[in-house]
């Protein structure tokens, strides 16, 4: 019996990691890896809409 459970157990350990299904901690992971880009990106376009205008500014005068 324990042989055929750690047999049984190998194969399922296998099967599991060579899945290549997108499961919900992947969708979990990659929304975690995307969240401070997401947040940081907003603030990104501001400054350099900011600091181009300040520039076309400077070149005018």
């Amino acid at each position: 019996m324990k042989e055929w459970y750690q047999r049984k157990k190998s194969k399922t350990r296998k099967s599991r990691k060579s899945s290549e299904h997108y499961n919900v901690w992947d969708f979990f992971v990659d929304a975690l890896m995307w969240l401070p880009e997401l947040i940081v990106f907003p603030l990104r376009l501001i400054f350099w809409l900011i600091r181009g205008l300040i520039r076309s500014i400077g070149d005018i005068f």
